[in-house]
């Protein structure tokens, strides 16, 4: 614990900026991981429960079911019941399945890219805090005795370079965790467009069944 204190004070004013963007980082990270996760969950619940019901062709139950749900998946399905229940046609009801995936898309991907954002302001924080203690250095190098400037540089380099690291050791977790939040919003993603064609075949099938 010393060494880390000790760590931080040596790296100047530019340490606490830093540690305020890795707070803010992390707390929207844990906010989207958690968000993301009970999406995963309520939509594969909501899943295997209305594909059974598509799949016997009543399609008044499914309606009631994903109108009385809030998971995504039951988003887009209830756009698209909504519809099949006024027309027959196909397209129609692909439209208005897209539709409410252009606005259900954003909401997953909801500030993930600020985790970007805070990455690279880490990483040129600790740049700023270097160049700004290298510049403290060299001035206190300059009016200092020749016996001592040698000594008194390499601990002012040392101490500067401290913000560059924290500034790294900052940026790398958040990018790793922009990453997988990405990732996992794709996987999302590519469940709902597969649950919409899965659903549309269905609906599809039914239908020409009756005619």
């Amino acid at each position: 614990m010393y060494v880390i204190i000790r760590f931080f004070q040596m790296g100047g004013f530019f340490m606490f900026p830093i540690l305020l963007v890795l707070a803010v980082g992390i707390a929207i990270a844990v906010e989207r991981w958690i968000h993301l996760k009970r999406a995963i969950t309520d939509n594969r619940k909501m899943w295997d429960q209305v594909h059974p019901v598509l799949a016997e062709g009543d399609f008044d139950r499914a309606r009631e079911m994903v109108n009385d749900d809030t998971s995504t998946i039951s988003q887009m399905l209830a756009m698209g019941l909504a519809r099949q229940g006024a027309v027959r046609r196909r397209e129609d009801i692909e439209i208005a399945m897209e539709e409410s995936m252009m606005e259900i898309v954003p909401q997953l991907e909801k500030r993930t890219p600020y985790l970007a954002l805070l990455s690279n302001m880490a990483t040129l924080l600790g740049l700023l805090g270097t160049i700004m203690g290298l510049i403290t250095a060299f001035a206190a190098v300059a009016s200092a005795s020749p016996a001592e400037k040698a000594a008194l540089l390499a601990a002012s380099i040392a101490e500067a370079m401290n913000c560059t690291a924290f500034g790294l050791m900052t940026a790398i977790p958040l990018l790793l965790l922009h990453a997988r939040l990405t990732t996992t919003t794709g996987q999302i993603v590519n469940s709902l467009e597969m649950a919409s064609v899965k659903a549309l075949n269905t609906i599809s099938n039914f239908t020409k069944r009756q005619f």
